[in-house]
Protein backbone atom coordinates (compact mmCIF):
# COMPACT_ATOMS: atom_id res chain seq x y z
CA UNK A 1 0.00 0.00 0.00
CA UNK A 2 1.69 3.30 -0.83
CA UNK A 3 1.97 5.44 2.02
CA UNK A 4 0.95 9.20 1.82
CA UNK A 5 2.65 12.34 2.14
CA UNK A 6 0.90 13.88 5.16
CA UNK A 7 1.73 17.41 4.05
CA UNK A 8 -2.02 18.04 2.41
CA UNK A 9 -3.86 16.32 5.06
CA UNK A 10 -2.18 18.70 7.38
CA UNK A 11 -2.87 22.05 5.77
CA UNK A 12 -6.10 21.42 4.26
CA UNK A 13 -9.32 20.66 5.99
CA UNK A 14 -10.93 17.45 5.70
CA UNK A 15 -13.90 19.17 3.60
CA UNK A 16 -11.56 20.98 1.19
CA UNK A 17 -9.76 16.98 0.79
CA UNK A 18 -12.91 15.60 -0.02
CA UNK A 19 -14.03 18.40 -2.60
CA UNK A 20 -10.94 17.49 -4.50
CA UNK A 21 -11.47 13.35 -4.45
CA UNK A 22 -14.93 14.39 -5.78
CA UNK A 23 -13.89 16.56 -8.40
CA UNK A 24 -11.16 14.09 -9.89
CA UNK A 25 -13.26 11.04 -9.59
CA UNK A 26 -15.68 13.25 -11.92
CA UNK A 27 -12.93 13.17 -14.37
CA UNK A 28 -13.41 9.59 -15.60
CA UNK A 29 -12.01 5.91 -15.64
CA UNK A 30 -9.04 7.08 -17.03
CA UNK A 31 -8.05 9.92 -14.92
CA UNK A 32 -4.73 9.46 -13.63
CA UNK A 33 -4.36 12.14 -11.25
CA UNK A 34 -3.75 11.20 -7.38
CA UNK A 35 -5.75 14.11 -5.25
CA UNK A 36 -3.65 14.18 -2.37
CA UNK A 37 -0.88 14.15 -4.48
CA UNK A 38 -2.07 17.14 -6.47
CA UNK A 39 -2.96 18.82 -3.27
CA UNK A 40 1.26 18.08 -1.98
CA UNK A 41 2.59 19.26 -5.40
CA UNK A 42 0.00 22.77 -6.13
CA UNK A 43 1.18 23.63 -1.97
CA UNK A 44 4.35 22.93 -2.56
CA UNK A 45 5.04 24.69 -6.08
CA UNK A 46 3.21 27.89 -4.86
CA UNK A 47 5.53 28.38 -1.71
CA UNK A 48 8.49 27.79 -4.55
CA UNK A 49 6.93 30.18 -6.57
CA UNK A 50 6.78 33.05 -3.78
CA UNK A 51 10.44 32.73 -2.75
CA UNK A 52 11.65 32.87 -6.18
CA UNK A 53 9.64 35.44 -7.31
CA UNK A 54 10.88 37.19 -3.86
CA UNK A 55 14.36 36.79 -4.69
CA UNK A 56 14.17 37.41 -8.69
CA UNK A 57 12.30 40.84 -7.78
CA UNK A 58 13.74 42.19 -5.33
CA UNK A 59 12.60 45.82 -5.43
CA UNK A 60 8.71 44.70 -5.50
CA UNK A 61 9.03 41.25 -4.98
CA UNK A 62 6.51 41.96 -2.26
CA UNK A 63 3.93 42.76 -4.37
CA UNK A 64 4.50 40.71 -6.88
CA UNK A 65 5.20 37.42 -4.95
CA UNK A 66 2.12 37.25 -3.32
CA UNK A 67 -0.25 38.15 -6.33
CA UNK A 68 1.13 35.88 -8.75
CA UNK A 69 1.68 32.82 -5.89
CA UNK A 70 -2.47 33.21 -5.42
CA UNK A 71 -3.59 33.57 -9.17
CA UNK A 72 -1.13 30.44 -9.66
CA UNK A 73 -2.54 28.86 -6.64
CA UNK A 74 -6.34 29.43 -8.23
CA UNK A 75 -5.13 29.18 -11.42
CA UNK A 76 -3.37 25.75 -11.67
CA UNK A 77 -6.58 24.13 -9.73
CA UNK A 78 -8.95 25.71 -12.12
CA UNK A 79 -6.86 24.26 -15.25
CA UNK A 80 -6.42 21.05 -14.00
CA UNK A 81 -9.39 20.00 -12.52
CA UNK A 82 -12.41 22.35 -13.31
CA UNK A 83 -11.30 23.29 -16.71
CA UNK A 84 -11.11 19.78 -17.44
CA UNK A 85 -14.15 18.81 -15.93
CA UNK A 86 -16.47 21.91 -17.33
CA UNK A 87 -15.01 19.98 -21.31
CA UNK A 88 -15.83 16.32 -20.14
CA UNK A 89 -19.40 17.95 -19.31
CA UNK A 90 -19.55 19.06 -22.54
CA UNK A 91 -18.36 16.10 -24.29
CA UNK A 92 -20.36 13.76 -22.92
CA UNK A 93 -23.99 15.17 -23.00
CA UNK A 94 -22.83 15.40 -26.88
CA UNK A 95 -22.48 11.99 -26.38
CA UNK A 96 -25.63 11.14 -24.51
CA UNK A 97 -27.90 11.52 -26.92
CA UNK A 98 -27.02 9.17 -29.37
CA UNK A 99 -26.49 6.33 -26.49
CA UNK A 100 -29.58 6.82 -24.34
CA UNK A 101 -31.34 7.26 -28.12
CA UNK A 102 -30.32 3.30 -28.93
CA UNK A 103 -30.69 2.48 -25.29
CA UNK A 104 -34.52 3.42 -25.68
CA UNK A 105 -34.70 1.32 -28.70
CA UNK A 106 -33.04 -1.30 -26.91
CA UNK A 107 -35.34 -1.28 -24.32
CA UNK A 108 -38.82 -0.69 -26.38
CA UNK A 109 -37.32 -4.10 -28.39
CA UNK A 110 -39.48 -5.74 -24.84
CA UNK A 111 -34.84 -6.71 -23.64
CA UNK A 112 -34.77 -5.84 -19.64
CA UNK A 113 -32.53 -2.84 -18.73
CA UNK A 114 -29.29 -5.00 -18.07
CA UNK A 115 -29.53 -6.63 -21.85
CA UNK A 116 -30.23 -2.81 -23.51
CA UNK A 117 -27.53 -1.54 -22.30
CA UNK A 118 -25.33 -4.59 -22.98
CA UNK A 119 -26.20 -4.16 -26.97
CA UNK A 120 -25.68 -0.33 -26.52
CA UNK A 121 -22.27 -0.66 -25.18
CA UNK A 122 -21.54 -3.05 -27.70
CA UNK A 123 -22.35 -0.83 -30.20
CA UNK A 124 -21.22 2.46 -29.43
CA UNK A 125 -18.00 3.43 -28.69
CA UNK A 126 -17.59 6.75 -26.48
CA UNK A 127 -16.65 7.82 -23.42
CA UNK A 128 -20.07 7.72 -21.91
CA UNK A 129 -20.35 4.16 -23.37
CA UNK A 130 -16.79 3.07 -21.30
CA UNK A 131 -18.20 4.18 -18.01
CA UNK A 132 -21.80 2.26 -18.44
CA UNK A 133 -19.07 -0.60 -19.36
CA UNK A 134 -17.62 -0.26 -15.79
CA UNK A 135 -20.79 -0.01 -14.47
CA UNK A 136 -21.60 -3.68 -16.34
CA UNK A 137 -18.35 -4.98 -14.96
CA UNK A 138 -18.90 -3.96 -11.57
CA UNK A 139 -21.98 -6.01 -11.63
CA UNK A 140 -19.71 -8.90 -12.15
CA UNK A 141 -18.09 -8.33 -8.81
CA UNK A 142 -21.08 -8.71 -6.56
CA UNK A 143 -22.55 -5.30 -7.27
CA UNK A 144 -25.89 -4.96 -7.99
CA UNK A 145 -26.80 -2.88 -10.65
CA UNK A 146 -28.40 -0.03 -8.79
CA UNK A 147 -25.28 0.38 -6.88
CA UNK A 148 -22.89 0.29 -9.70
CA UNK A 149 -24.96 3.20 -11.21
CA UNK A 150 -24.95 5.11 -8.18
CA UNK A 151 -21.30 5.09 -8.07
CA UNK A 152 -21.35 6.09 -12.02
CA UNK A 153 -23.29 8.94 -10.76
CA UNK A 154 -20.04 10.15 -8.82
CA UNK A 155 -17.96 9.87 -12.05
CA UNK A 156 -20.39 11.85 -14.03
CA UNK A 157 -20.05 15.76 -13.90
CA UNK A 158 -23.42 16.61 -15.88
CA UNK A 159 -26.44 16.58 -13.75
CA UNK A 160 -28.70 15.93 -17.17
CA UNK A 161 -27.09 12.70 -17.48
CA UNK A 162 -26.99 11.76 -13.89
CA UNK A 163 -30.96 12.32 -13.77
CA UNK A 164 -30.85 10.18 -16.88
CA UNK A 165 -29.28 7.21 -14.48
CA UNK A 166 -31.57 8.26 -12.01
CA UNK A 167 -34.80 7.39 -13.74
CA UNK A 168 -33.18 4.27 -14.61
CA UNK A 169 -31.38 3.04 -11.53
CA UNK A 170 -35.42 4.20 -10.28
CA UNK A 171 -37.19 2.11 -12.93
CA UNK A 172 -35.07 -0.71 -12.13
CA UNK A 173 -35.96 -0.83 -8.56
CA UNK A 174 -39.52 0.23 -9.13
CA UNK A 175 -40.40 -1.00 -12.22
CA UNK A 176 -42.65 1.47 -14.74
CA UNK A 177 -42.33 2.41 -18.01
CA UNK A 178 -39.15 4.46 -18.79
CA UNK A 179 -39.45 4.55 -22.39
CA UNK A 180 -41.39 8.29 -22.35
CA UNK A 181 -39.55 9.83 -19.51
CA UNK A 182 -36.14 9.00 -21.90
CA UNK A 183 -37.60 10.57 -24.90
CA UNK A 184 -38.19 13.42 -22.85
CA UNK A 185 -34.55 13.48 -21.61
CA UNK A 186 -33.03 13.31 -24.98
CA UNK A 187 -35.13 15.77 -26.53
CA UNK A 188 -33.89 18.07 -23.69
CA UNK A 189 -30.12 17.28 -24.03
CA UNK A 190 -30.98 17.90 -27.98
CA UNK A 191 -32.89 20.58 -27.37
CA UNK A 192 -29.48 21.95 -24.71
CA UNK A 193 -26.89 20.72 -27.40
CA UNK A 194 -28.45 22.74 -30.17
CA UNK A 195 -28.15 26.19 -28.17
CA UNK A 196 -24.95 25.42 -26.75
CA UNK A 197 -24.11 25.28 -30.63
CA UNK A 198 -26.05 28.74 -31.81
CA UNK A 199 -24.33 30.47 -28.05
CA UNK A 200 -20.84 29.32 -29.60
CA UNK A 201 -21.56 30.67 -32.98
CA UNK A 202 -23.50 33.64 -31.64
CA UNK A 203 -19.77 34.30 -30.33
CA UNK A 204 -17.91 34.14 -33.61
CA UNK A 205 -18.19 38.08 -34.44
CA UNK A 206 -16.65 39.20 -31.12
CA UNK A 207 -14.04 36.64 -31.38
CA UNK A 208 -13.46 38.09 -35.30
CA UNK A 209 -13.86 41.46 -33.82
CA UNK A 210 -10.60 41.05 -31.25
CA UNK A 211 -8.11 39.05 -33.30
CA UNK A 212 -8.85 41.76 -35.86
CA UNK A 213 -7.70 44.34 -32.80
CA UNK A 214 -5.04 42.19 -31.96
CA UNK A 215 -3.66 41.18 -35.57
CA UNK A 216 -5.43 42.88 -38.48
CA UNK A 217 -5.09 46.69 -37.24
CA UNK A 218 -1.62 46.72 -36.39
CA UNK A 219 -0.78 45.10 -39.65
CA UNK A 220 -2.67 47.40 -41.97
CA UNK A 221 -1.22 50.60 -39.83
CA UNK A 222 1.93 49.32 -40.88
CA UNK A 223 1.46 48.94 -44.36
CA UNK A 224 -0.05 52.37 -44.35
CA UNK A 225 2.68 54.47 -42.13
CA UNK A 226 5.15 51.93 -43.52
CA UNK A 227 6.57 54.11 -45.99
CA UNK A 228 6.68 57.29 -43.93
CA UNK A 229 8.58 55.66 -41.08
CA UNK A 230 11.23 54.54 -44.08
CA UNK A 231 11.35 57.77 -45.30
CA UNK A 232 11.75 59.62 -41.69
CA UNK A 233 14.54 56.80 -41.14
CA UNK A 234 16.18 57.14 -44.41
CA UNK A 235 15.63 60.87 -44.33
Amino acid sequence: MRKEFPLARKVYTKKSIEKTKSKVEMLGIYNKIDPIVFLNIRLITTIILFFVLLYLVPDYGYIYAPLMSVLYYLGIYYIVIDYRIKKRISKLEAEAVNFFEVLTLSVETGRDLKSALEITCDNIDSELSNEFKKTLNEMNYSKSLDEALDDMRKRIPSDNINNIILNISQTNIFGGNIIDTMYNQIDFLADKRIQSIRGQIGKLPIKISILSVIFFIPLMLLIVLGPIIVTIITG
